[in-house]
Formats: structure tokens, sequence, C-alpha cells
């Protein structure tokens, strides 16, 4: 069974929201201090289920991330965690993409891969929280998807998936290949080990530049973007109290049924 599994590095999610602001200009996120990195939570799920199915069928999991000036100590986690091989796309083409060209650099590389059965992908990102990675990586290379996973078998060549839903959850089957977006009750993401962590530090990782997928500059990052980014901001939360009073107890309370009445609360 090969599996690959897609990660990314990102700015710390549990940072205080103090610790960043907004430049208006560029519509860009700053980190303004104590602001670490680390690999996407969502994506530590995507890598355990990646793990899980390797620990079931055997097989390879190759952990694929995109972006510049990524990190070793922080993107190998993967590896310290279990998986057998790293591939980085780290070329500053790579950078400022939105959710359309990061799938089509992402789908290109997969696809140079070649041998795969399943590709897996956190259930969004932590930065954009846009959930299009998986789905568009699917459209592109032509493959069934499933959505917010937590639990997958394989069964006589198909994924016996089940997957949130708004109201509980389905049981789904897919035929394999199939790219599947892993939701956070998977389970907790497994501790790399000591020997994992020094195997890690040991094994270099695969890089791909753009002319290695067979792409374009124009396909891919800021250049290969379809959607503009209008505005960035961060929301402001205005709070306002009143106060309801009345001659007695109940009157009171009668006060503050009606004003949750009026304003369609109850």
């Amino acid at each position: 069974m090969n599996v690959i599994v897609c990660i990314k590095q990102v700015m710390d999610p549990e940072a205080p929201p103090a610790n960043f602001k907004i430049d208006p200009i560029t519509n860009r996120m700053i980190a303004l201090f104590g602001v670490g990195l680390v690999v996407d939570p969502y994506a530590e799920y995507a890598i355990e289920a990646a793990l899980k199915t390797k620990d079931v069928m055997g097989g390879k999991v190759t952990a694929i991330s995109l972006g510049p000036n990524q990190v070793r100590d922080i993107v190998k986690k993967p590896l310290a965690m279990g998986a057998d091989e790293l591939i980085l796309m780290e070329d500053t083409a790579f950078a400022e993409g939105d959710s359309w060209s990061t799938a089509y650099a992402l789908a290109m590389a997969i696809k140079k891969i070649g041998s795969y059965d399943l590709i897996f992908c956190g259930r969004e990102s932590s930065d954009w929280n846009a959930g299009q990675i998986g789905l568009g990586i699917a459209e592109i290379l032509g493959l069934p998807s499933i959505t917010l996973a937590t639990k997958i078998e394989i069964v006589g060549g198909k994924a016996i998936v089940k997957k949130v839903t708004d109201d509980g959850y389905e049981v789904v089957e897919v035929s394999l290949p199939a790219v599947i977006t892993v939701s956070n009750e998977i389970g907790a993401p497994r501790y790399a080990t000591l020997k994992g962590v020094i195997a890690a530090a040991k094994k270099e990782p695969i890089i791909w530049k753009p002319a290695d997928i067979g792409v374009t500059m124009a396909q891919i990052g800021a250049l290969g973007r379809c959607t503009k980014l209008i505005r960035l901001f961060q929301p402001v939360y205005e709070g306002k109290c009143d106060m309801v009073e009345g001659e007695t107890p109940e009157e009171a309370a009668f006060n503050l049924f009606q004003k949750l009445r009026e304003a369609k609360i109850l």
C-alpha cells in the first residue's frame, strides 16, 4: 500500500491573536513576536491516518510539503513519526498561491511520484481554513474523494470510510486510488519516538523545483492564482450590556423574556 500525505508548515495557530497583525497594504498576516512554526495540526491527523494504514497494510508512506523556506526540524516531523520519505517542493515560485494553484502543484508532484493507492490531506489548514486542497487534488487527478474521515479500513482494493456529517456520520465505500481528507476524530496523532527523531535527523528530504514536476511559473504560486484576495482583516467584537429591571423578581424575569423575544433569541 503506497500512501501519500500532504502536510504544511504554518505559524503556530495556538499563538495568541495579539501576536499577529494584518498589513492592510499587502493583505498579509505578520507575526510580531513569540510565534513559532509547526506542522499544521490538521495535517498531523492526516499523517496519523496514513501511518495507521501502513500499520495494518504495510507499504510506504510519503509526506509531501510545498512552500519556500521550510524549516527542516519542523517538516521532518512525519519522518520522526514513522513516514518513509519526505518530498519538499521548495521554491519561491510556490509562494502566495491560492487553493487552486497549490492543489495543482501538489497534484503534479503526486503525478510524478506515480505509484499511490491513497492520498491523505487534513480536513483544512489552520491558517486559511479553506478545506479545498484535498478536493482540488482529486479533481485535477480525476480521482474519487471523501471528506472528513474519522475511520478508514482497506478491504479488497476499496476503502471503507466513516465520515462526519452535520447530524452524525456516514459510512462510504470508495475504490482505490482515492483522496481522503481526515478529521480530528481519527484519533490523536502519535508521538515521535526517540528512534524516529534520530532516524529523521539523518534522512535528507527530496527537493523538487517547478521544473521537476513539469509546471511553469504561470501555473503555480501567486502567478497561478484563480482568486484575488480583496481584504484581509481581524474582526472586531463589540459587546453591549442592557440592564433589565423590574419592581419584583417576577417583573424583571418578564421584562427579560420580552427583550429576548424582541432579539429573536427565544
